[in-house]
């Protein structure tokens, strides 16, 4: 149904990266004034910096003849035009700021049950203990072989644990995910129509898997075809579920080298070009030091890990490649040469103890980064808190051999420290980086004008005033007393620059903070 109004009129504080070249430190950028988008394409149709106070931006009202319609009264703009509009107002005294959408490069939706359970496990034991059981429930028992596409026939626990983890993200205000799902084309398909319904832009993969040597015989591809095959009906279908891809779009996932045959990679990196523009590609790489072995025994023909999704035609500019820990100086030149993307996930590679990934030095080398949760490998679905491990594991890198041994192809700025992660650095992965990871960064990411609005509304909360007396209480109206102030874990004291306003939201920021959500312009999540 369209909206009433022509335009949602954002009034605040506006806080961003400035798109640009990421081998450079970026640092944040403040805006303070309104911003306004269209209710047609929810794309940003401009900004006055200068409607700040309460007469400019009246004033900007009038000039344009836009009417709140939320106001008790209407009135006439210029020559007695009128334009509905709908006001969004980001409160100065609540700390309140809008920030673009945060985006999660890799995710896995079936395997959110078991966020918080991988006890001492390594990769590789971890996914035979806690991922593959978990995934293979997701099966519908009257479709054998995956090629039913109806998503209602998927089991009733895979669409509530779906629904839970869409729901759960946009919370954490994640507008954009790269989903892995499962070997099942009917929960995939409702995945992806969970995601479409609930307004999240996303990337739909239904995982390949056909290998029996390191796949259990209850949870796998029954062949290379069978792989591919379904593969196709979840790609069709998500095609007639939005035709253009405005919201959602499929993604070839190969889940990682060891659980593939070679026919399945081949027939994989066919199909990917079928399509055109190709379809993207994501996958695991080089994440644990045994994978890394495992994946050198199995294809001796290849020198690298990454040189075998470049032997199979998956290694492109539309590849996501997650982890990338333990690439080599070659590889990662292989991967700049194809212009292949990275997602960095801090707090899977901690839980898991997979090792900390040299992502300045891949910035340094012109390799696009952004973040992801790998929940479940990863323990939270919050990207604010892979933004705070992504610079807590570069604060270790400086102190490990691997660091040492890490050599960059094209030399760089060797600045003692350089490997740390600024606050500014991890958000423009949360958000710029992430856009480019998705190829999608003149769409999202950002607050340009004809940029989407992938945006949330972070509420810090109040501050009390100086000489306020602490016992003073304010009733809420239902006989509970309750004082103004700090939201979640983020306390303020009025003397903080809103550069350490930022800084303490991300060291102590959590969904709680999370006001509201909005993707292509419409709101899909809203605090209560």
């Amino acid at each position: 149904m369209a909206e009433s109004y022509e335009f949602t009129v954002y009034r605040g504080t506006f806080i961003q990266l400035p798109r640009g070249d990421s081998s450079r430190k970026p640092e944040l950028v403040r805006n303070c004034g309104t911003l306004w988008v269209s209710s047609t394409d929810g794309r940003i149709k401009g900004f006055d910096w200068q409607a700040r106070d309460d007469a400019t931006f009246q004033e900007l009202m009038s000039r344009n003849g836009w009417v709140d319609v939320d106001a008790a009264t209407n009135g006439n703009g210029v020559n007695g035009a009128t334009v509905n509009v709908k006001v969004v107002i980001a409160s100065e005294d609540r700390n309140e700021f809008f920030f673009p959408g945060f985006i999660d490069t890799h995710i896995h939706a079936p395997q959110f049950p078991n966020v918080g359970l991988f006890g001492s496990s390594t990769l590789l034991d971890w996914l035979e203990t806690y991922t593959f059981p978990v995934e293979s429930g997701f099966g519908s028992k009257s479709d054998p072989k995956n090629q039913d596409k109806n998503p209602k026939d998927a089991p009733p626990s895979a669409l509530r644990i779906y629904d839970q983890v869409v729901a759960r993200t946009l919370s954490h205000g994640t507008t954009c995910a790269s989903y892995f799902a499962t070997v099942h084309v009917p929960a995939t398909n409702a995945l992806a129509a969970l995601c479409h319904s609930r307004g999240q832009r996303a990337f739909i993969g239904r995982t390949c898997m056909d290998n029996p040597d390191f796949c259990p015989e209850y949870y796998r591809d029954q062949s290379a075809d069978d792989s591919i095959s379904a593969t196709r009906s979840t790609i069709e279908y998500i095609h007639t579920l939005d035709p253009k891809g405005t919201l959602v779009k499929p993604i070839v996932t190969p889940r990682f080298v060891p659980t593939c045959t070679r026919p399945a990679l081949e027939g994989l990196g066919k199909l990917v070009a079928e399509y055109n523009p190709p379809l993207h590609i994501q996958t695991h790489i080089s994440e644990n030091t045994n994978e890394v072995a495992l994946v050198k025994d199995l294809f001796p023909e290849c020198p690298s890990y990454a040189s075998v999704y470049d032997t199979y035609n998956l290694l492109t500019s539309r590849t996501i490649l997650a982890h990338a820990v333990h690439l080599t100086a070659d590889e990662r030149a292989l991967v700049r040469k194809r212009d292949a993307k990275i997602s960095h996930c801090p707090a899977s590679n901690a839980a898991l103890g997979s090792g900390i990934a040299p992502i300045r030095v891949m910035l340094d080398e012109g390799i696009t980064v952004g973040l992801g949760t790998d929940v479940s490998g990863g323990y939270s679905p919050s990207i604010l808190e892979a933004a705070r491990q992504a610079c807590l594991s570069s604060r270790l890198l400086g102190h490990t051999t691997a660091h040492a041994e890490c050599k960059p192809v094209n030399g760089y700025d060797k600045t003692e420290g350089r490997e740390k992660l600024s606050v500014a650095e991890a958000l423009y992965l949360a958000t710029r980086g992430g856009a480019a990871v998705v190829d999608m960064a003149d769409e999202i990411g950002g607050f340009e004008e004809g940029m989407i609005w992938d945006a949330q509304l972070i509420e810090l909360g109040g501050v009390s005033e100086q000489g306020e007396c602490p016992l003073d209480v304010v009733s809420n109206g239902n006989g509970s007393l309750v004082k103004p102030g700090p939201v979640g874990n983020v306390d303020l004291f009025g003397a903080e620059t809103w550069e350490e306003k930022m800084q303490k939201w991300v060291w102590s920021g959590d969904d709680r903070n999370t006001k509201a959500v909005w993707v292509s312009g419409r709101l899909v999540h809203q605090r209560v």
